[in-house]
């Protein structure tokens, strides 16, 4: 198994392949070349660019294969391009860089995962239409979804409810408003416009009924599992085939078989084998955030709901109902608490009130999308329809939204790593184990793993940074933080810390995976003393004075006009660092100096932030 595993994920690298566009000469030598590539997927537009993943087919004269991210730069006057799509421009493919500063999202490895290892900025005028008819599977998804999507916007549905239609049953995301976003996470309620398992069992659920007619007639019964995959697999594929989508359609495939052939299923298996055969096809998606949530929700839901539910029985089917839904949601919360926590930093602790209310409908939310799809698609749906069902989404847009604006339940900048997680899945499951197994084993595999959790707490306590200077990039500012046992101080050349968000993001990042839990507000020093270490800061103003203060190191910041090379004569110093304030003429100007007198420079925007343990 391990060596099938090695083998798979090399044999999907595409980097390994011969043809791959990184092993072109015109590549390896750094130079522009005229690439023509393919539209594969149009992401969500960031604030300056239209952003797009593509397929790379030819550069200069050779055929080649490869996947990379294509950055367009915003103009209104210019339509968005459309998935299948050919041009050919002028491309100067660019290696993706990791975060300039520590603990940030990288996305740089979360492309590396999608086989995605460059990155290029143009121009819409820059780009040659190339006419074509091929039309990859892709394409045919993407061209489904706009026609059902100009159907729709003829009649009366406003853009946020539209948008939320697109994520409940196209799995397109990208017109969602950060605000509707922000509102369904701080709800916990973001799982409800992620197509998964959810969703592919509800569907699978009406389709099972749609087609039981099927089963009287002579062969009627293979000829529905048939029909029951295929429907199952052309959802996934208007959906976009996302991480989640493919488990959850893999999953009820299985399960769709087996409950028509009629043959006991064990779900553990179920589960297996369809997390086997995805990552056989796909080995990566094992990084996949969707993919890791979704396995461990079902998990989770299948092995505590039932004895959550059998907690409490009630004779009025509502009550069953509510509680049972309940349950489900509590169950998950168990699977995915601690690596939510890992990656998002924050719990919506009022999550059970938005699942209560919304869940038990969204089967018929679903059921009547469906409907309201399938008859716009064929000019048949009546205005009343498509007032009721837009008046519906808004009503659960509007609970979300009451649910998220209750910010005393929403717990934020949680310090959660690696460790913990670990620790805590084995503590979940030594609990349970214990409820199911009152033994002398469980007792001690509970305590053993009470034991680990302390254990991680007390190491992540004595590893936490006690003693650094960071000086962060902030592009055209400073950011210097100071930390002194558990607490940091911030100094930036802003007026106001809290009116940047990109320097509170920053901080943010940082002092919650660091677990520190006290920020101080500090104003910029000219020189710095860290017990044996010295820093001396020199601004634009360019003045300084090393006469009473030998320094070991030197930041410049603001361009200040300096004679360097007199500078470097009158001190022995470690290194000298520029930051994001310098103009770009002179961090070149000093990193020329630098080389020549073979003196460490290390420019932030260049190699990130730089950190003075003492």
């Amino acid at each position: 198994m391990i060596c099938l595993g090695m083998l798979v994920v090399n044999f999907h690298n595409q980097k390994n392949f011969y043809n791959h566009y990184s092993e072109h000469k015109s590549f390896k030598n750094n130079s522009t070349s005229q690439v023509t590539f393919r539209i594969r997927e149009v992401l969500k537009p960031g604030n300056y660019y239209d952003k797009y993943i593509i397929d790379i087919l030819k550069i200069n004269d050779s055929i080649v294969t490869g996947k990379s991210l294509l950055n367009i730069e915003k103009d209104s006057l210019y339509a968005k391009l459309i998935v299948d799509e050919i041009f050919i421009s002028y491309l100067d493919l660019k290696d993706l860089i990791h975060p300039l500063n520590p603990h940030q999202f990288d996305y740089k490895i979360y492309l590396d995962k999608q086989y995605i290892y460059h990155q290029s900025f143009i121009k819409n005028q820059e780009l040659f239409k190339v006419k074509t008819s091929t039309k990859t599977l892709f394409g045919i998804a993407n061209t489904i979804r706009q026609y059902i999507n100009s159907k729709m916007e003829s009649h009366s549905f406003k853009p946020d409810e539209l948008a939320i239609i697109n994520a409940l049953l196209l799995g397109q995301r990208q017109d969602i408003s950060k605000e509707i976003y922000e509102s369904y996470t701080n709800a916990g309620a973001i799982h409800i416009l992620a197509v998964s398992g959810l969703h592919v069992g509800i569907i699978l659920l009406i389709l099972s009924i749609v087609l039981k007619p099927i089963e009287y007639f002579k062969y009627g019964r293979p000829l529905k599992i048939v029909l029951l995959v295929i429907f199952l697999w052309a959802f996934a594929l208007i959906a976009g085939l996302s991480a989640s989508v493919t488990r959850a359609v893999t999953m009820f495939s299985i399960v769709a078989i087996a409950m028509n052939l009629k043959r006991p299923t064990n779900i553990y298996n179920t589960l297996a084998i369809s997390m086997f055969v995805i990552l056989l096809f796909k080995p990566l998606f094992l990084f996949d955030v969707g993919f890791q949530l979704s396995y461990l929700a079902v998990f989770t839901i299948v092995s505590i709901d039932p004895i959550l539910y059998n907690l409490w029985k009630t004779k009025y089917w509502i009550l069953d109902k509510l509680w049972h839904t309940l349950t489900i949601t509590v169950s998950a919360q168990f699977g995915i608490i601690p690596i939510s926590l890992y990656y998002f930093h924050q719990f919506p602790s009022l999550f059970f009130v938005s699942n209560i209310i919304i869940i038990p409908f969204l089967g018929l939310i679903l059921g009547i999308g469906l409907l309201v799809i399938l008859l716009t698609s064929i000019n048949l749906l009546p205005n009343f329809l498509a007032n009721f069902y837009g008046g519906i989404i808004s009503k659960m847009n509007g609970i979300v939204g009451w649910v998220s604006s209750q910010e005393s339940f929403l717990i934020k900048d949680i310090p959660f790593n690696i460790l913990y997680v670990l620790t805590g899945y084995v503590l979940i499951i030594a609990l349970v184990r214990l409820y199911k197994k009152q033994d002398y084993f469980s007792l001690k595999f509970f305590l053993i793993s009470v034991l680990l959790v302390q254990a991680a707490m007390l190491y992540t306590k004595l590893n936490k940074p006690s003693n650094q200077l960071i000086i962060f990039h902030k592009s055209r500012s400073s950011l210097i933080g100071h930390i002194t046992k558990n607490e940091m101080s911030v100094a930036s050349n802003s007026d106001s810390l809290s009116a940047s968000a990109s320097t509170t993001k920053i901080i943010k990042s940082f002092t919650v995976k660091s677990h520190i839990k006290t920020i101080k507000k500090d104003t910029l020093k000219p020189f710095y003393i860290l017990n044996n270490k010295k820093l001396l800061v020199i601004d634009s103003l360019g003045i300084y004075n090393t006469k009473l203060f030998k320094p070991d190191y030197v930041l410049l910041r603001k361009s200040p006009k300096i004679n360097l090379n007199r500078l470097i004569d009158s001190l022995n110093l470690e290194q000298i660092i520029a930051d994001g304030s310098n103009y770009k003429s002179y961090i070149e100007r000093w990193k020329k100096i630098c080389n020549k007198r073979k003196l460490p420079f290390h420019q932030t925007g260049e190699k990130g932030a730089y950190i003075i343990d003492y």
